[in-house]
């Protein structure tokens, strides 16, 4: 069977009797829509990442578009965002009325560069959205004191690192706000799209709650102008049974990536975790020089790579509203050089070897 970048039916294989026997107990129960399973999962999620309230939603992109509401963003307000990231981190700050501010991102991590923050602090400035991304947290500590600094609120987009640590607290527990993405070929993933918010402030969890749920203070009371933006209960009955092998993965996963790191180290440039963090791996991530050689070659050996970006997020055409024509050297040179590999906690060492082989096949011929 041709190798899978992330092998989800390897993983459905694994916990299919408890899967299909979740699913089906949402059939048989017919609370599609705010059952059990959702306020269960919730309070499992809650309790993994540390924090007092999870609320799940329908996904990880309306996971960043629902705590801007709650915090009364404005347009013309100003949030700071990564330049170098998935387009949905600014797009739902462009979306809801707000602009996105670029921030160059770090060399070694990826994620946004503390360093590069203050620069870009105006009075309009409102919050600061920090990916942490590839699975690896951002320097929250640093963040956060910026941000305290300024009178301004942190939001950690952990959307491909739930899983993962910053010292002893887990990503979702390292700001104000936090959300990931359930996307099937995240870390954690479900069969479609959802997603989570996570705050330990009882009235910040109250407004997140209502705005996903068309701003009701109760059924047909409209305080609010919000979303339907719930987390279907097959959804969270498919979650649970992932999250309660959750650990077991990214267990795995960091050892496939010590692999890739052991063997690839002196031929690419291997991801850095810094001390004290611990990834969850959505992505394994080289930096090569010749990206479009090695990719090339990969593929006709049928290995499946993706790059995680191409272009950095001031080049979009959908932000040429914003007239931003950078430089942003890091964000700028990342898009060149990044390449991700195949990465979940079931890859074999026989495939991570194929996947090494070829690369040191493209590299020196």
């Amino acid at each position: 069977m041709r190798m899978q970048f992330v092998d989800l039916g390897k993983q459905y294989r694994e916990y299919k009797k408890e899967i299909d026997q979740a699913i089906q107990g949402v059939l048989d129960s017919t609370q599609f829509i705010n059952g059990d399973e959702v306020s269960s999962l919730e309070a499992e999620l809650a309790d993994f990442a540390g924090v007092s309230y999870a609320i799940g939603c329908s996904s990880g992109t309306d996971a960043l578009l629902v705590p801007l509401m709650a915090k009364g963003v404005k347009p013309g307000d100003e949030i700071l965002v990564p330049a170098f990231t998935y387009f949905a981190t600014a797009s739902m700050v462009s979306h809801w009325g707000a602009r996105p501010v670029f921030v160059d991102v770090d060399p070694i991590t990826f994620n946004i560069d503390p360093a590069k923050i203050e620069e870009k602090i105006t009075n309009k400035t409102r919050g600061i959205f920090a990916v942490s991304l590839y699975g690896q947290p951002a320097d929250f500590d640093a963040i956060n004191s910026i941000a305290k600094a300024h009178g301004l609120w942190v939001l950690e987009d952990a959307a491909q690192s739930f899983g993962a640590r910053s010292g002893s607290k887990c990503s979702c527990n390292l700001s104000e706000i936090a959300t990931t993405s359930f996307f099937p070929a995240k870390p954690l993933g479900c069969y479609g799209d959802g997603g989570a918010m996570f705050t330990n402030d009882p009235d910040l969890a109250d407004l997140l709650r209502k705005y996903i749920n068309h701003g009701q203070s109760k059924r047909y009371h409209h305080r609010y102008v919000g979303i339907n933006g719930r987390l279907d209960t097959i959804q969270a009955a498919i979650l649970r049974v992932k999250l309660r092998n959750f650990s077991q993965e990214i267990e795995l996963r960091n050892e496939a990536a010590a692999y890739y790191t052991k063997h690839l180290q002196d031929i690419v440039e291997t991801p850095v975790i810094i001390d004290g963090n611990v990834s969850s791996w959505a992505q394994y991530t080289i930096k090569v020089e010749n990206r479009d050689k090695v990719r090339e070659v990969l593929s006709t050996k049928e290995i499946p790579t993706s790059v995680h970006y191409p272009m950095p997020l001031y080049k979009q055409e959908a932000f040429s509203y914003l007239k931003d024509s950078g430089p942003y050297p890091v964000s700028d040179s990342l898009s060149t050089q990044v390449l991700s590999l195949p990465m979940h906690a079931f890859i074999t060492r026989n495939e991570q070897d194929e996947v090494i082989a070829s690369i040191r096949e493209a590299i020196h011929g």
